[in-house]
């Protein structure tokens, strides 16, 4: 076992700007050693994502953190990319990633790391779950192995972002969270909370007229390219939601209440595909297999956020 003074944190992502602000806040913080980003297929194609996650880093000054790309499409639906993310899924003044993915493939990464730190180690997944359901079927007992799996994903109580039902993530791979939410007893994030994520446009522009990695930061907050930022944003640009950077918020400033509940994610292939069936009533009779997220305090989730971000810009 290996003992660190901060928690070793291990991100499965699709950036993705969302995807983008929490890599940078988990590396801003003291409290987590982010040990690892894996990438999957999902914002944009696994190409991409992987790019994106070395380019995150090499903005950051941070490429001694490993990279490894995991799977390239859902493991049984057709792919699709997010629309709201610009050209190749991020952006800003990101720079060209310098140092490779290392040879691995994400899940034996994913298993190679739960076997290393064992308890010590929590897992967000903030993609799709493809890679995380594969680690599961290799590894059924990894829920019980590590600390936690903290996943942003899904709407248990509210409407979808992509279709009237389904959250992107879980839409995505519905399979993949149908296994993940079943056998990974996870605290889930979702569009409940996340879609209050918001961030002022006067400080997101505020962000913008200084130096990188801020002006960056300030493009991945808005989902605006840096020309768009200076010539200022009107306020519906507070739409736009943080809504990954929730989970790390979470972590470093407890901004989110949760409730325990029966989930069920829906595979069928109708109307409801990828969407999440949430027992609030109990009526199954069945124990809760996932911790949900159903309030947020937005103005402390903006408060750890730029207070954490202040370490870095």
């Amino acid at each position: 076992m290996v003992c660190t003074v901060s928690t070793p944190l291990l991100i499965d992502t699709d950036p993705g700007n969302d995807d983008a602000v929490l890599i940078a806040l988990a590396l801003a913080s003291d409290e987590f050693d982010v040990i690892g980003l894996t990438t999957v297929a999902g914002n944009e194609t696994i190409g991409n994502t992987t790019r994106n996650a070395r380019s995150v880093l090499e903005l950051l000054d941070r490429t001694d953190v490993p990279v490894a790309e995991g799977c390239g499409r859902p493991l049984v639906d057709e792919p699709n990319t997010a629309d709201v993310h610009g050209p190749g899924g991020l952006y800003g003044a990101v720079p060209e990633p310098g140092v490779e993915p290392i040879e691995d493939h994400a899940v034996r990464f994913v298993l190679d790391q739960v076997r290393r730190y064992g308890d010590e180690l929590r897992l967000l997944a903030v993609g799709p779950l493809t890679n995380v359901a594969l680690a599961l079927a290799i590894e059924p007992e990894l829920p019980e192995m590590i600390d936690g799996i903290h996943v942003m994903g899904g709407a248990a109580t509210t409407t979808g972002n992509v279709t009237p039902a389904a959250e992107f993530n879980f839409h995505h791979d519905p399979a993949a969270a149908s296994r993940v939410v079943q056998d990974g007893t996870p605290s889930v994030v979702g569009l409940d909370v996340t879609d209050r994520a918001t961030v002022p446009a006067g400080e997101i522009e505020e962000l913008a007229r200084g130096d990188e990695p801020g002006r960056s930061i300030a493009c991945w907050l808005a989902y605006a390219s840096h020309d768009e930022l200076l010539a200022g944003l009107d306020e519906s640009r507070d739409r736009f939601s943080v809504h990954d950077a929730v989970v790390i918020a979470d972590l470093l400033g407890d901004v989110l209440t949760f409730e325990d509940y029966y989930l069920e994610i829906d595979t069928s292939g109708g109307p409801s595909h990828g969407s999440v069936v949430c027992d609030t009533r109990g009526v199954t009779g069945r124990d809760p297999n996932a911790t949900v997220a159903v309030e947020i305090d937005t103005e402390e989730f903006r408060s750890v956020l730029f207070d954490t971000l202040d370490e870095l810009v």
